[in-house]
């Protein structure tokens, strides 16, 4: 444009000299050619500022596939502003096409600037929904399973949807997380699942709505106990018990010694979960329990008991036999807190089951001994995934900084189990850890991908109560 100007110009010129046209007409020709490319090169931003319009516009009116169009539509040399990027992130989220969403928010950071929260919240969530009609069930479960810990009350309608899954196990799973979301009380599709024709999933129902208080379900609970018998029986129990019908703990007690190991289980962890007063004797006894499944119950259930007085039963239980026995009487007594039994622990960190040692380091932490970082770092290079598994979760219990260095190695493991506990082990930590797990959103398995996005979300939530941004 500019040169067909200058041409324009000298022709101008030379006729003003042979023809005697007025100076004027030529000064205006020469003013227009200077004004006119600039003219043309504002309505760049104009153009740019309309299709950001136009996007917010189709955002708000809920048309995403539109504002996805428009990112796709614009020229290769354009550069979108970050209002604008922004809303194409969030309908790319909407529709459910986190990778997508994952490449713009790469080019939002690309500067090194500061972790958007605001965007990573509903992107972070958007990894986890869109799994749940995955065609492959245990990442339904992951996906499940991670809803399921975060306990959201905007995710409502998905859950529900959840109760009606192919799967047993997704159903109880979106049974729990309707509980902790605080939507058992009102929830309709809960108490229908009080009827489902599984056990599993009546029980995670009837522990919800126990929780919820939901009074309305008394009588269901009690025709539970009275027809039913084994674990479900139990839960029902435990769930009146919570609803205020204290005498039916004396039910669950009974249970703890049944002929049937499966009641036992189920009596034990309920009653470590009452944590009533009366029966840490029970659970102390049980540690003696022929079934080594029931001792490790026992075990567990003393840990989440609390009691100081567990010391004396989980001492025993550390010099079990079986190894999954010691291991998890290891983690109780890390989580009692009591920093006498650090020398109980040290021994179990010489014990010749790796997986045992991997708890006693766990209970370390949870005393605050940063001593447990040489066995856990031996750990994390076992030729066995499953240890070094293992090793990334007693590390979730350490807030010190060589551990969080071991957990960024863990979550680059080639093999995707050691990397799926370090992402869970990510959780616990703060700013620190956000980049690892937004890495950890691109991972090739889908389960890493669920406990990453999992992760985050349990950093970012109590942050974005306030400020937006960190």
């Amino acid at each position: 444009m500019v040169v067909w100007f200058d041409a324009r110009n000298r022709h101008l010129r030379e006729r003003s000299r042979n023809n005697g046209i007025p100076s004027l007409l030529v000064w205006s020709t020469l003013v227009l050619s200077l004004i006119v490319p600039t003219v043309l090169h504002a309505a760049a931003p104009e153009s740019s500022s309309k299709v950001e319009s136009k996007a917010a516009a189709l955002f708000k009116a809920g048309d995403y596939p539109a504002v996805a169009s428009l990112f796709r539509e614009l020229p290769p040399d354009a550069t979108p502003s970050r209002s604008f990027l922004r809303l194409v992130l969030l309908s790319y989220v909407r529709l459910g096409r986190t990778d997508d969403a994952l490449t713009i928010y790469a080019r939002l950071n690309q500067t090194g600037n500061a972790h958007d929260y605001s965007l990573l919240r509903p992107l972070a969530l958007g990894v986890i929904t869109s799994h749940v009609r995955d065609r492959h069930e245990h990442v339904r479960i992951a996906a499940y399973s991670a809803l399921a810990e975060l306990g959201l009350p905007e995710t409502a309608a998905l859950l529900e949807d959840g109760l009606l899954d192919t799967s047993v196990v997704v159903r109880a799973r979106a049974a729990e997380a309707i509980g902790k979301a605080g939507l058992a009380e009102k929830s309709g599709a809960l108490r229908r699942a009080l009827r489902d024709e599984i056990p599993t999933v009546r029980i995670a129902a009837m522990t919800a709505l126990g929780d919820a208080k939901a009074s309305d379900v008394r009588q269901r609970l009690l025709d539970v106990a009275r027809t039913e018998d084994g674990p479900e029986a139990v839960f029902a129990y435990a769930a009146l018990v919570k609803l205020g019908l204290s005498e039916k703990l004396s039910d669950i007690t009974s249970a703890a010694t049944l002929p049937d190991a499966e009641s036992r289980m189920a009596a034990l962890g309920a009653l470590g979960r009452l944590k009533h007063p009366g029966s840490l004797a029970v659970l102390s006894q049980a540690v003696y329990d022929p079934d080594p499944s029931v001792r490790a119950f026992a075990a567990g259930a003393l840990g989440e008991f609390g009691s100081p007085n567990g010391v004396a039963p989980l001492t025993h239980a550390i010099g079990d036999e079986m190894g999954m026995v010691r291991g998890v009487a290891a983690t109780s007594l890390g989580r009692l807190g009591i920093k006498e039994n650090r020398p109980l622990l040290l021994a179990l960190t010489r014990d010749p089951n790796p997986h045992v040692r991997a708890s006693a380091a766990e209970g370390l932490f949870r005393l605050g001994d940063a001593s447990a970082l040489a066995i856990t770092t031996d750990l994390a290079r076992h030729k066995d995934p499953s240890i070094r598994g293992a090793a990334a979760q007693a590390l979730s219990a350490s807030s010190d900084k060589q551990a969080l260095t071991l957990l960024h190695t863990l979550i680059q493991d080639q093999q995707p189990l050691p990397r799926l506990m370090a992402a869970k082990a990510l959780r616990k930590r703060r700013a620190e850890a956000v980049p690892v797990l937004v890495q950890g959103l691109q991972d090739s398995d889908e389960a890493v991908r669920i406990a990453s996005a999992q992760s985050l979300l349990q950093q970012i939530i109590p942050l974005t109560s306030g400020t937006r941004r960190r």
